[in-house]
């Protein structure tokens, strides 16, 4: 079996937590959720609706294991962030279209990108009303770098184009052999 190893990156509030939820509903691990935020199964993260511990999940899709580890997305919490960016191979980098790029997000990235990971772009909340994907999307083209054609378009709190991600971390993000080949100095241990 392909194994396929991600997080999500996101800032406080941008719909990662909701967004693993239709993951896992997608993949056939879980029913249909009566609340969101499966992951978040401490009592302060239910009450305050953020992730303070990285919670791992594995989904099954089209032959492959995917293994999600859901990580915090506030700046308190750079430690557990921190561990979930060595233990994968690629992020999901997740900004909300009506938000748009937050500095905290940058700095998880530029940390994601330093270890070699594959980044997937993906535009969140595109369902709601001050929702504007052509600016985001234009931002993130600018200050990233990331083209526009890669960048997909979801709403995690209805499921859609969220197989497209699920799609694309099958696609894009190496399996932890070849990931491990291409970037030897994170796998480095020091004298």
């Amino acid at each position: 079996m392909q194994i396929r190893n991600f997080c999500i990156i996101a800032h406080i509030d941008h719909g990662k937590s909701t967004l693993a939820d239709r993951m896992l509903e997608i993949t056939g691990t879980v029913r249909k959720l009566e609340h969101n935020q499966l992951l978040d199964r401490m009592d302060i993260e239910q009450e305050r609706w953020i992730t303070i511990k990285l919670t791992p999940a594995r989904m099954h899709r089209k032959g492959y294991e995917l293994n999600l580890i859901d990580t915090p997305g506030h700046v308190d919490f750079q430690y557990e962030v921190s561990r979930s960016l060595a233990a994968v191979e690629g992020a999901v980098l997740l900004i909300d279209a009506s938000q748009g790029i937050q500095a905290q997000t940058l700095s998880t990235l530029y940390q994601a990108i330093d270890q070699g990971l594959e980044i997937i772009p993906v535009l969140n909340k595109i369902d709601l009303p001050a929702a504007n994907p052509d600016r985001v999307a234009k931002e993130i083209e600018n200050v990233i770098g990331l083209p526009r054609e890669e960048i997909i378009c979801v709403s995690g709190k209805t499921g859609e184009n969220v197989d497209k991600v699920l799609d694309a971390i099958i696609e894009r993000i190496d399996d932890p052999e070849t990931h491990k080949q291409k970037n030897p100095k994170k796998f480095r241990i020091p004298l």
